[in-house]
C-alpha cells in the first residue's frame, strides 16, 4: 500500500514535468528550423548577389528547394500560455518593408526585403519570451 502511495505521488510530479520537456523540446525544434531557413536564405542571398529570395517554395523560377529542400514546420505548441492560438504549422506568410508578427498567428512569417524569418506568433514560450523573437535573441 505505501508503495502505491509513493508511485502515485512521483507520478503527480513527473507527468506535468514530462509536458513541460516535451514543449521544451519543441522550443529546440522550432529554433532549429528558423536557423535552417535564415542559413538557406543568406546561402540564396549570397549566390544570387545580394537578392532576397521572393518566396520560399519551390515554385519559383529560381528555385528556393535547392537550398532548402525541406521547411521545417513551427513545432512549439504555447503550451505555457492556457487558451493561446498554436503557432504550429510550416505555413509562410508573407510580408515586406519591415514587417513583424503582431498577433498570435501560425506558421513562418517571412520579410522579402531583408531576409528576416521569424515565428508568426507572439506567444510566449517557456522563458516568457514570444516566440517571434527566436532567432533575435
Amino acid at each position: 500500500m505505501i508503495v502505491v502511495a509513493i508511485i502515485g505521488i512521483l507520478a503527480a510530479i513527473a507527468i506535468p514535468r514530462f509536458g513541460q520537456m516535451l514543449e521544451k523540446s519543441k522550443e529546440g525544434q522550432t529554433k532549429g528550423n528558423l536557423n535552417s531557413i535564415h542559413s538557406a536564405a543568406s546561402i540564396y542571398y549570397s549566390d544570387q548577389k545580394g537578392i532576397w529570395p521572393t518566396t520560399l517554395s519551390a515554385n519559383s523560377s529560381y528555385s528556393f528547394s535547392m537550398y532548402l529542400d525541406y521547411l521545417g514546420p513551427v513545432k512549439a505548441s504555447g503550451y505555457y500560455v492556457p487558451g493561446a492560438v498554436s503557432p504550429t504549422g510550416a505555413v509562410v506568410a508573407m510580408t515586406t518593408n519591415g514587417g513583424t508578427p503582431n498577433s498570435s498567428a501560425t506558421g513562418w512569417l517571412y520579410d522579402s526585403t531583408n531576409g528576416s524569418m521569424y515565428v508568426n506568433s507572439t506567444v510566449k514560450d517557456s522563458r516568457a519570451v514570444p516566440y517571434s523573437f527566436y532567432g533575435f535573441e
